[in-house]
């Protein structure tokens, strides 16, 4: 993992929700004794043992990942983000009995039905469009005398999807679904509002009260910006050196409407204190402990981009207005 590369390009989310899925699925595996997809990883091990031609039939987990978060909102991304988290952050063990009523299939329709309501476009692309891949990859996939190993969730779906495939009433095409979307221009331009909100604001004051009464209220919001952002970066126990980046960088990145505070602030932290072998090795079991966000020098880069940018958000509408009554 290249950590420089996932600030720069934004993967900060993508890779906590990777690590966070990553991190139930092997803590399911020691529960239960076998981990996720072993089913599918047995059968494709016998059949290369009776030297049996096999398939791979399912999208690239890249690509699905990419999806299911360029076709999500922020709040989705955000509740997303959360449920993962608190998946691996739950110490709660499964009983026996509890799996064996998670395989009934009303149990599985009611958790789809459930994910569906709180988060529609994840079920399409982790459900709905792997159904479709799936089943078509089952049909073109070599040979007449088939045996297709999938997940338990996935079942009704294909059962459907190969039904309609064969009556000609869905394309075979994948095409649409085995690529990752065009970033929204939404977020770009939702980029652009603060930076023209807060100068906007300054150039009315300096239009209705004078040029240094507007440089006095410019003032005011950079020094509640830099404080409320640097208390978070000392909260959150970043380097020292790093307290005065953020508290540089937090006023500049919210005029810059590509770049935050929090990319910053995770870079520098990357930097001033470069993550181990270790802290990759572990990664995916210290994201379920508290403490180890601040051991682990790879999540204490990521939760250094987090709250520093909520010390930015927090300094920006909270602090400066009370501020402003105070000095203003």
């Amino acid at each position: 993992m290249d950590i420089d590369k996932v600030f720069k390009e934004g993967k900060v989310f993508l890779v906590l929700a990777n690590t966070a899925l990553a991190s139930f699925q092997k803590k399911m595996g020691l529960q239960t004794g076998s981990a996720p997809g072993e089913e599918i990883l047995s059968a494709a091990r016998l059949a290369q043992e009776k030297e049996i031609p096999f398939s791979l039939c399912d999208r690239d987990i890249s690509v699905t990942f990419k999806r299911a978060w360029r076709k999500s909102s922020f709040i989705n991304k955000a509740k997303l983000l959360a449920t993962l988290i608190s998946a691996a952050f739950d110490k709660e063990e499964f009983k026996p009995e509890e799996l064996e009523e998670l395989k009934k299939s009303d149990t599985l329709q009611e958790m789809m039905n459930s994910l569906a309501k709180e988060l529609p476009s994840v079920k399409e692309v982790l459900i709905d469009e792997r159904d479709r891949y799936l089943a078509s990859s089952i049909l073109n996939a070599p040979g007449h005398n088939k045996v297709a190993v999938i997940g338990a969730g996935h079942a009704p779906g294909i059962i459907s999807t190969l039904e309609k495939l064969e009556k000609k009433e869905v394309s075979v095409d994948l095409g649409t679904i085995s690529q990752v979307p065009q970033a929204s221009n939404a977020g770009k331009i939702a980029s652009w509002i603060l930076p023209l909100a807060i100068l906007g604001f300054i150039v009315f004051q300096c239009a209705t009260y004078g040029f240094e009464q507007g440089l006095r209220y410019f003032a005011i919001w950079a020094a509640s910006n830099a404080a409320c952002t640097t208390l978070f970066a000392i909260l959150s126990l970043a380097h020292p050196l790093n307290w005065l980046v953020c508290a540089v960088m937090g006023p500049v990145s919210v005029m810059s409407p590509v770049v935050g505070v929090g990319l910053f602030a995770g870079l520098a932290e990357s930097r001033l204190r470069k993550p181990k072998v270790t802290d990759f090795e572990t990664i995916s079991d210290d994201i379920g402990s508290f403490r180890m966000w601040f051991k682990n020098r790879i999540l204490h880069a990521f939760l250094l981009f987090f709250t520093t940018s909520l010390g930015s958000i927090l300094g920006t509408f909270v602090l400066f207005p009370i501020m402003l009554r105070v000095f203003g």
